[in-house]
């Protein structure tokens, strides 16, 4: 931070409303500054910016148990890995692993850490192994991990497979009307469960080269426990039903039904192997394929083998202190988009918009447009491909959400430019793709329509509760918010009210919405409340005004907005964090705020103000915490751009709102 900042930041002595004083032009001037210097410093040759996603310890647990599941051990790598793993094991409170900074134990992600660093040398009678293992058999022990987990044990002989689900790759085959299809469940648990029904009909054996054992995490010896499927409702009490029958006449499956089963998974992913960018793009069907076409006798020379073992490793980071540890997956597209809107407005210099022109270029390259993928199961034929993916490349998956941003930036380029039809194919094109994919309810999920079948999350292998890709608010939001800006809402004016009153039907009592891809509710409130705006919903309405009100009375006594995971748990704990503020939680509150029309508010000022205190030397800001589920309430993740450019753009939205009469 500049020392001007510095000493602005010092005179600031009481945080109250009534006495809260705007910061100068030439603070937020040199804050901007130093902010986009920084941001473009991290911009790639190419012309995207891809940041570290980082999850919790499964990912890395995982990467090295599956080192030893095919015997391709890399010491110097597991070694590293092994760092990352003890430095995030929390010895100071449960004394194990969580999933996200400061949240409680996790069983799941302790047993595959445990499991892991005993793998890679770790002496089980250390202290920090013997306190994860106290800790580990205090929650009850091993058997009560997740599915996933006992899967990856019954591979390692340390569970019998009577422990997992019965999961036949037969069902590949199943026809489409039948009630359990792969076209009926969300693209992440699609892809992860073709590869990993192989892996389960040949009972998988882990070649576990060194012999490593973590019976001592069970409480009660595991071929002797009875208790591992949940019976609770009725619905669920009907699967485990189907699935014990299931195992009964598994035997009677002829021959010739499984191998025509294995060879259609084995085509079904070849079919979308993605290159280097590996199958569905994300960590779980990369190293699930991989371990399948080990087990089925792949020689490890196979080009294919070769390319998903490179879509693995390209999901490494390696970290200046000798650590390192995978990522779940890359979010080029999503950085990118959200870097271009923090940056051009940030000034006009040359630098900086040839920067942003370049970053437009990219994504302006990677729209999808001649490939059907798999959400094409479930809309007209007539719906034509359009929309961008997540990561590098993810033809196969497109996501809702990044191309409604996309699209959003494309548009008001065109315009900035003075070039209104510049991308104008290409946003008419992405907005075709997500209408035709709008749910019956009116909202939109992130990769398919309809997906919310709820009895699917009753099923013995959906313990996780993740098998769907319902409409979500967050998402719904972000594509009125692509409708607005696109100029277009009154070409689909019904598809947006459709949109509008299935976001009213989701408002809390208290005004708030729910964030399914970002922590949490005030995530949810600012994505909404920036759609709402957009596409020309009256601001002053009870409604908006409640959630208006919600966001305000959220601050907290530092001028900035904080929430805690557990609010995902917890409803009650919605936006809130134990009083402590975060930059990326600040920022979309203010970012609600600005939408709706409160950019001169006593609240808004303290949120800046908040900002400017946070910023550091380098001219970003600090991530500690976790900022978005990949799953809520099972799984999270931790988005180190969003400290990077989320401050930024509500600095430089700021600024532009007190230069504007009519802020």
């Amino acid at each position: 931070m500049s020392p001007t900042v510095n000493a602005a930041c010092e005179k600031i002595a009481n945080p109250e409303p009534q006495t809260a004083e705007a910061p100068s032009e030439e603070q937020l001037r040199q804050a901007i500054e130093s902010a986009s210097d920084a941001l473009l410093s991290l911009q790639n040759e190419s012309g995207d910016w891809c940041f570290e996603l980082e999850s919790d310890a499964t990912i890395p647990a995982e990467y090295i148990l599956m080192m030893h599941f095919v015997d391709e051990i890399d010491d110097e790598l597991q070694a590293a890995m092994a760092i990352y793993l003890r430095s995030i094991q929390r010895r100071d409170g449960h004394g194990a692993w969580d999933q996200y900074y400061d949240g409680a134990l996790d069983v799941s992600a302790s047993v595959k850490a445990y499991f892991a660093l005993k793998a890679a040398g770790d002496d089980p009678n250390a202290p920090h192994m013997e306190q994860a293992r106290r800790a580990i058999l205090a929650a009850g022990g091993a058997a009560k991990s997740n599915v996933f987990t006992r899967i990856l044990l019954a591979t390692f002989e340390q569970v019998p497979w009577s422990a997992t689900p019965f999961v036949p790759v037969e069902l590949v085959l199943l026809p489409d009307w039948f009630p359990v299809h792969l076209n009926k469940m969300a693209y992440w648990a699609r892809s992860t469960m073709v590869p990993l029904t192989v892996l389960c009909s040949l009972r998988a054996k882990a070649v576990n080269p060194r012999g490593i054992s973590v019976r001592e995490l069970f409480v009660t010896p595991p071929e002797e426990e009875r208790n591992y499927f949940s019976s609770k409702g009725f619905v669920r009490k009907a699967f485990l039903a189907i699935d014990k029958v299931g195992r009964l006449i598994e035997p009677l499956i002829p021959e010739s039904t499984r191998r025509r089963a294995i060879e259609y998974a084995q085509e079904w992913c070849a079919q979308r192997a993605n290159g280097e960018d590996g199958l569905g793009g994300i960590f779980p069907p990369m190293v699930y394929w991989y371990e399948m076409m080990a087990v089925l006798g792949v020689p490890k020379n196979d080009p294919m083998r070769q390319t998903c073992l490179a879509s693995i490793r390209k999901l490494l980071v390696r970290r200046p202190d000798g650590s390192a540890y995978c990522q779940p997956c890359l979010s080029p597209v999503w950085d990118t988009a959200w870097s271009v809107m923090a940056l051009q407005h940030a000034d006009d210099s040359e630098r900086t918009q040839q920067a942003v022109q370049k970053a437009y270029d990219w994504l302006e390259s990677l729209q999808v447009t001649d490939l059907r993928g798999d959400w094409g199961e479930a809309v007209p034929y007539a719906v034509p491909p359009g929309g961008w993916a997540f990561q590098y490349w993810n033809a196969y998956y497109p996501d809702i959400d990044d191309t409604a941003v996309v699209a959003a930036m494309l548009a008001s380029r065109g315009r900035r430019i003075g070039q209104p039809d510049r991308y104008q194919k290409q946003v008419q094109l992405a907005i075709e793709w997500m209408l035709g994919l709008q749910s019956k309810n009116g909202g939109f999920g992130a990769f398919d329509a309809n997906c919310d079948r709820e009895y699917l999350n009753m099923i013995p292998f959906a313990d996780h509760g993740a098998l769907l890709d319902p409409p979500t608010e967050d998402v719904s939001g972000r594509v009125l918010l692509c409708l607005g800006l696109s100029g277009m809402r009154e070409q689909y004016r019904t598809e947006i009210q459709r949109c509008i009153t299935y976001l009213r039907s989701k408002q809390r009592p208290d005004g708030a919405w729910w964030g399914r891809w970002g922590s949490n509710y005030i995530y949810g409130t600012w994505s909404v409340l920036a759609g709402l705006a957009l596409v020309g919903e009256d601001v002053t309405q009870p409604y908006i005004r409640k959630a208006v009100e919600w966001l305000k009375s959220r601050q907290n006594a530092d001028g900035g907005w904080g929430e805690t995971n557990d609010s995902y748990l917890d409803p009650s704990l919605a936006g809130t964090n134990k009083g402590d503020s975060s930059p990326d939680r600040t920022s979309w509150a203010l970012l609600g705020l600005f939408a709706v029309g409160e950019g001169r508010s006593p609240e808004v000022r303290r949120g800046i103000e908040y900002l400017l205190r946070q910023q550091r030397q380098n001219g970003l800001w600090s991530h500690p915490s976790h900022n978005a589920p990949g799953f809520p309430r099972v799984y999270y993740l931790k988005y180190h751009g969003y400290t990077a450019f989320f401050p930024l753009w509500a600095l430089t939205k700021y600024r532009q709102l007190m230069q504007s009469p009519r802020a």
